[in-house]
């Protein structure tokens, strides 16, 4: 039974009932109502995101995360797989190929640069996972740069392969007169003294003696830029550009094999030994120029002989003796 509250009624002199209001007791049982009502919503939802009350939907999403994970690690690991083998594929490009033809190294800041300015990974933020899906995206990112700088690499060796090639071909590497058809050297590059003033002057080529219609050879690959008797001096001669900054000059000829703009090979018969022009006896002036300049032909004499015979013809070569044109 409730218990019944009095106040005392000073102007009669009287105790009497408090009576209670109606309308606030029903506000005491609605605000009573709301604040269980809400206090159990939130032990419900504390309920839902604690492990014992997962739902399936939970559970299945958590499983996909889990999954995502280990692809992500796998992912790493092969990708720790392929910067190991391109590490080394960079290592003997840039110590062995482009040192072999003499390429610049490529910088490892240059390989390995990452992506600067704007933030390339902002939609990848703010989830989760982020830190491990950007981390992977970014290791990505840089194989990728890596692999097509390499890429660029390779191509430039490929290029720098060919054309060492062709370089190789080109280079006037054999002498332009069989030994077995030589009579002997007769003079060598540098100061010599002329046959028919006998003052001593620059002597620009080699002279192989030799008798007459002995054959010619070309020394290296290119074309015919020059058959004729025009030059002072040279008699019929010819001149052939390899490229490269190579030309070779073929003096004294008696006849010719070759024409103007004929495309030949080391080796190629280019005409025959003769006396024309500015000459004292049957032979062949050999001139070999680089960049413009005249250099020793005895420093190209490394296709065909031994060297044995290199020695006994450079002893005879720097013999100071006379010239024959």
């Amino acid at each position: 039974m409730a218990k019944v509250k009095y106040y005392y009624d000073a102007e009669n002199l009287a105790y009497r009932k408090i009576k209670r209001k109606k309308g606030r007791s029903i506000g005491y049982i609605v605000l009573f109502l709301v604040a269980s009502g809400l206090f159990g919503f939130l032990c419900f939802v504390a309920l839902l995101n604690t492990p014992f009350f997962e739902t399936p939907k939970d559970k299945l999403q958590a499983r996909e995360i889990e999954n995502m994970k280990i692809r992500y690690e796998i992912l790493n690991r092969k990708m720790d797989q392929v910067d190991e083998v391109l590490s080394s594929i960079e290592s003997r490009d840039n110590n062995l190929y482009r040192t072999y033809f003499n390429a610049s190294a490529i910088p490892e800041e240059q390989r390995k640069a990452g992506f600067g300015g704007i933030n390339r990974y902002k939609d990848l933020e703010g989830f989760d996972n982020s830190e491990l899906v950007i981390g992977t995206t970014k290791r990505l990112d840089v194989i990728s740069k890596e692999l097509v700088v390499q890429s660029k690499s390779l191509d430039e060796i490929a290029k720098l392969a060919k054309d060492k090639e062709k370089l190789l071909s080109a280079i006037p590497a054999i002498q332009p007169v069989k030994n077995e058809d030589l009579r002997h050297m007769a003079s060598g590059f540098g100061y010599r003294s002329d046959p028919f003033t006998k003052i001593r002057k620059f002597h620009a080529g080699m002279d192989f003696s030799a008798k007459t219609g002995t054959p010619i050879y070309a020394t290296g690959d290119g074309v015919i830029v020059v058959a004729d008797n025009k030059a002072s001096g040279y008699g019929n001669h010819i001149v052939i550009r390899h490229g490269f900054g190579y030309k070779t000059l073929y003096g004294h000829m008696s006849r010719y094999k070759a024409k103007v703009g004929q495309k030949v090979k080391r080796g190629d018969v280019i005409g025959y030994v003769g006396s024309t022009g500015r000459s004292e006896a049957p032979h062949l002036h050999y001139e070999v120029h680089k960049g413009g300049q005249v250099v020793n032909p005895l420093n190209f004499y490394y296709g065909n002989i031994s060297a044995k015979e290199y020695i006994l013809i450079s002893k005879l070569a720097n013999q100071e003796n006379q010239s024959l044109d």
